[in-house]
């Protein structure tokens, strides 16, 4: 049985090539995966409301329903487009959620997982929007909020983050901030790092102790994703 990790996709509408390719490669999942495990900012904006206002995400939502029924696992990290994920996917899909970094034993290594946000301890302006939205009162309030509300909040989100990407990529060496990171992780006794977020997909491996890195890409151009096989992290490219 596989054990796949996925993320950054950033699905928007139906039709979008992405979002068609997703569709495939989570139907062929179906009877031969042990666990998804989805790192983050698999929709461009999810934010947990009682009633699901965000009916393009259906497909998607009845793809994972079916990946479950075939006895698949669903562990979902929220990333920075998706969080407070709420009942739809506690409830209905079962998926265990992680609103933070947690240590995971896959395969019999003990895998740091995330969805990478938290990575970059120098992006202060980041870490203090963070921690506002992904705190116990807005999750409290999510219930209350109206649908209307989270359309601004997701035009704000991606406004900022379309501004800000290429140049925080020019600021800062992603790859270097990752591997430093990783070192520390390393240091703490665990056997892996599968982080998504940066957009960059590579894999790499520490000596003394082995130590495996795994940036998983993302699912808008590279189509990348991550998968335990044998005890060893890969990193593959999806070929349909």
């Amino acid at each position: 049985m596989r054990t796949i990790f996925l993320a950054d996709a950033h699905l928007k509408t139906p039709t979008d090539h992405n979002y068609r390719l997703l569709l495939r490669f989570l139907g062929s999942l179906k009877g031969n995966t042990e666990t998804l495990f989805i790192m983050g900012d698999l929709f461009d904006f999810w934010l947990g409301f009682p009633s699901q206002p965000f009916r393009q995400y259906d497909a998607v939502l009845t793809a994972l329903l079916e990946l479950t029924r075939s006895g698949c696992r669903i562990v979902y990290f929220e990333g920075n487009h998706d969080f407070h994920l709420g009942t739809v996917f506690s409830k209905h899909l079962a998926a265990e959620i992680h609103d933070g970094p947690a240590v995971v034993t896959v395969q019999g290594k003990q895998l740091l997982l995330c969805h990478g946000d938290q990575i970059n301890r120098a992006d202060r302006g980041y870490r203090l929007l963070r921690f506002l939205l992904h705190n116990r009162l807005v999750a409290s309030a999510v219930r209350h909020f109206p649908p209307s509300l989270a359309l601004k909040v997701k035009e704000r989100l991606q406004h900022a983050s379309r501004s800000s990407y290429q140049v925080k990529r020019e600021r800062w060496n992603y790859r270097e901030i990752i591997r430093a990171f990783a070192l520390s992780t390393q240091q703490q006794g665990y056997d892996g790092l599968v982080t998504g977020h940066f957009h960059l997909a590579f894999r790499e491996e520490l000596p003394s102790p082995p130590f495996t890195i795994l940036s998983l890409g993302d699912w808008m151009e590279q189509f990348t994703y991550g998968e335990m096989r044998d005890g060893e992290l890969q990193l593959h490219t999806y070929r349909p």
